[in-house]
């Protein structure tokens, strides 16, 4: 399998959001050229910039050092510290080789691109009709799955799989700004069937009791009985960031991730996230109805179905 060690991904919100400052800020890709050549005039090692170069550069044809990205941003007039800090740490992060990087030989490269961006994420929103995320998977229901969809894959292969997925859950309790993570669940998804194992849906269902009650987690269920809503297109994923960085979205297939960069094809994507969550069972609500398919206490559907009514 072949790999490229660049995560591509963050060259483009880095290009992106680039393009984005400088128009507007008014400027021409040659005005801009001429305010870096000029900013950097007698510096010991300064690269010559011109409009081309930069047009590679906002296009993720060419990368940018974090000096650089610092003195583009003056010329674009952007004075916000938390911004800048955010860009500087992307230009030097584009090349940055990740802990998933350990695992390219069964690590497809779209699949290394979408590790790195939930890992400089600030926040997921994720709709999953058919299976519980990624992010919120035992190991057992994690190795089942991969199996399942993996069909050309090696039980070692598998079983790296397997280990990606569980260290990638890593964001959820980082030191520093844990991801925060809103996940919609259809509730057929949790009605999944193991053959011969039982304990793998009990396992899974107890983990999403636990971190439903944890405060950067949001977890609803979508009832069985819902009315139609968007979701009924399928998965996907919003992937937010910090500053001025645009969200992404990815729509996973048996190939792995398709992405979503525009902001008007991403807006799409949140308003639909906002009808779902509208038409999901409440966090309360969807507690309640994973504890009663532990056996813990019998979900009341016309409870829950009423809860929802307006009054």
């Amino acid at each position: 399998m072949s790999y490229h060690p660049v995560p591509t991904v963050r060259r483009r919100r880095l290009g992106s959001t680039l393009r984005k400052l400088r128009t507007e800020a008014g400027m021409t890709l040659d005005a801009a050229a001429q305010a870096l050549n000029a900013a950097q005039r007698g510096r010991t090692g300064a690269r010559r910039w011109s409009a081309p170069k930069l047009s590679r550069i906002e296009n993720a044809n060419a990368t940018i050092r974090a000096a650089e990205v610092a003195t583009l941003l003056e010329a674009y007039a952007i004075s916000d510290s938390e911004v800048r800090a955010a860009l500087e740490r992307l230009a030097k992060d584009a090349g940055k080789r990740g802990w998933w990087q350990t695992y390219r030989g069964v690590v497809a490269p779209a699949y290394a691109d979408y590790i790195s961006l939930e890992s400089d994420a600030e926040s997921v929103r994720d709709f999953a009709p058919l299976v519980v995320p990624g992010l919120l998977q035992t190991p057992d229901y994690a190795r089942e799955t991969i199996a399942a969809n993996a069909v050309a894959r090696s039980e070692a292969e598998v079983a790296a799989l397997a280990e990606v997925r569980l260290a990638r859950q890593a964001v959820l309790t980082r030191p520093h700004a844990p991801l925060r993570l809103w996940a919609v669940i259809h509730e057929a998804a949790l009605h999944r069937r193991f053959s011969g194992r039982p304990a793998i849906m009990a396992e899974q269902l107890r983990r999403l009791l636990d971190v439903a009650d944890w405060p950067t987690v949001t977890l609803q269920v979508m009832p069985i009985d819902a009315a139609p809503n968007p979701g009924d297109a399928g998965a996907f994923t919003i992937v937010g960031f910090p500053g001025p960085m645009p969200d992404v979205v990815t729509q996973e297939n048996l190939r792995g991730p398709v992405y979503v960069e525009g902001v008007g094809d991403v807006n799409v994507f949140a308003d639909a996230f906002d009808h779902i969550v509208d038409s999901a069972l409440s966090t309360e609500e969807t507690k309640a109805l994973i504890a009663g398919l532990l056996g813990k206490r019998a979900p009341h559907r016309e409870h829950l179905k009423s809860a929802r009514e307006p009054a």
